[in-house]
Parts: C-alpha cells; sequence; structure tokens
C-alpha cells in the first residue's frame, strides 16, 4: 500500500519548510549582524553573495537526485542547471566583493599563500565548481560521454561541497554560528543522500 494523498502532501510541507528555514534563517542571523554596521558595501555584498551561494548550494544534490516535493524529474533538472548558473554568479560576486575591499588578500587566497586556512579551502572549492560549470556548458560539444560525465561531476560535487563547507566552517565573520553550521550539515547531508540514493538508483536499474 503506497502513501495517501494526504501524507504526501505533509511530507512535501515538511520538507519545504525546512528548507526555508535553512535558508533564510542564515541570512536573517547575519543581516542582524554587529559586523554589517561597520563594514563596507563592497565587503557586505561579498558576504551576503557567499551565504547565498551556500544556500543555494542545498538545493543542488536535492535537484539532481528529484527528492524535492511538487518538482517533476524534468523540472527537477532543468533547475539545477538554473541553480548551478547563479551559484557560479554568486561565487564571483563574493569574490569580487572581497577583491574590491581587499586585492592582497585575495591575490594570496588564490595563489594559495593565505595565512589564513579558510582561504585555501573556499579557492578549491571555486575552482571545482567552474571547472564543474564548463563540463555542463561544453559537454554536448566536447562530445563527453554521459558516464564519463556523471563519474566527473560526482567527483567535483564532492569537492565544491566539502570544501565549501570547511570554508564555511572555519570563517568567523557574519554568519552566524548555529545557523550555519545547521546549513552546512544539511547541505552534507543533502549530498550524502543524493550520492546514495542515485546510485541505487542506478544499481537497481543495472539489476532488471
Amino acid at each position: 500500500m503506497g502513501p495517501t494523498n494526504a501524507s504526501i502532501r505533509v511530507r512535501a510541507t515538511i520538507v519545504w519548510i525546512v528548507l526555508a528555514a535553512a535558508t533564510i534563517g542564515p541570512i536573517a542571523a547575519a543581516a542582524w549582524s554587529p559586523l554589517v554596521a561597520w563594514r563596507g558595501p563592497a565587503y557586505i555584498v561579498a558576504c551576503f553573495a557567499g551565504i547565498a551561494a551556500l544556500c543555494l548550494l542545498l538545493f543542488q544534490p536535492l535537484l539532481a537526485s528529484g527528492m524535492i516535493p511538487g518538482i517533476s524529474r524534468q523540472q527537477a533538472r532543468t533547475t539545477h542547471q538554473w541553480v548551478g548558473g547563479a551559484l557560479v554568479l554568486a561565487v564571483v560576486a563574493h569574490v569580487g566583493g572581497l577583491w574590491i575591499t581587499s586585492p592582497p588578500d585575495v591575490i594570496d587566497a588564490l595563489l594559495l599563500r593565505s595565512p589564513t586556512p579558510f582561504s585555501a579551502w573556499g579557492v578549491i572549492a571555486m575552482w571545482a565548481l567552474f571547472i564543474s560549470a564548463a563540463f555542463a556548458a561544453f559537454r554536448m560539444r566536447l562530445r563527453i560521454g554521459l558516464r564519463f560525465w556523471r563519474l566527473v561531476h560526482r567527483l567535483l560535487a564532492t569537492v565544491i561541497v566539502g570544501g565549501t563547507v570547511v570554508h564555511a566552517l572555519l570563517i568567523e565573520g557574519m554568519m552566524e554560528t548555529v545557523s550555519k553550521a545547521g546549513l552546512c550539515l544539511l547541505v552534507l547531508i543533502a549530498t550524502l543522500r543524493a550520492m546514495a540514493r542515485v546510485t541505487g538508483s542506478r544499481a537497481h536499474n543495472r539489476a532488471e
């Protein structure tokens, strides 16, 4: 006996409430940070772009594995692509704002010689994201096989998520600690759950 319509609606409501709380909470908490009062506009934009990128990252594995209720597989696939583009723009805005604030610090971070440990993790995640986006944009033109693409995309996604979470957790900035940790935890859980779901689905299809 399958789930009833009522139980499906309840599950969908719970999922959307959790997603809304996990993304709106950290943004609202950052808006009340004391740092906002004495930081420049470029720094504030950079910080909120980074927070937005972390929030968008929560949706990517859920969309890729079709785990968001109320969205068809085709809609989820298309939305995954658009969110990926928005994620790239958010990271560019994040780095660009920090560049305006302090170019030497950004140069040191990009060259992996920054004394702050979180910088290296952020840069590694950034380049993995850019490579993943380039692969997605030119996959058909380069005639990259589906199996190879899935393998590369999964490896890059692991680097993106892992690097971003470590980067975020190590920073002591505008984000409030508890809401940030909760969002990072959900991103990790969503990514692991999505990978397990996709792997299980493909194994089941091969068995049939």
